[in-house]
């Protein structure tokens, strides 16, 4: 009966700080930033929370984890955990769509176009669309 309260007491705290650690965005900006952040972390669950999850996301969002990230050197990876993103533009296209360009400032002049669309009253990033 102890160990039976035990593991779901921890399933709890465990369920509960996940879901205050990944709560879905307030607007675009927020899932925008979010998922940036999260993908310069490296933190793949949180930025797949934030990717609109068609097959064509995902396999874009995969092969960016597979050919790019996963190939970086620890030290890339620490600048690019360390560095600030850049909003260089953020353009709303209507009440549904924003297209959001930025740069982080360990590779400054290399610029990412993200589009944040609101889909069934939750803003997430499609990557496939390139403004």
């Amino acid at each position: 009966m102890k160990n039976t309260i035990l593991l779901v007491l921890i399933a709890t705290i465990a369920l509960v700080s996940c879901d205050s650690r990944m709560k879905k965005a307030e607007n675009a900006v927020d899932a925008g930033r979010e998922f940036v952040r999260a993908s310069l972390n490296g933190d793949i669950d949180r930025a797949k929370f934030y990717l609109y999850k068609d097959s064509s996301n995902v396999f874009l969002f995969d092969k960016w984890k597979t050919n790019v990230y996963q190939k970086l050197s620890v030290e890339e990876k620490r600048e690019y955990r360390e560095s600030s993103i850049n909003m260089i533009e953020l353009t709303n296209v209507d009440d549904s769509t924003m297209h959001f360009v930025y740069s982080n400032s360990y590779k400054p002049k290399d610029t990412t176009s993200i589009t944040v669309l609101k889909i069934d009253g939750e803003w997430l990033v499609d990557l496939k669309t390139v403004h």
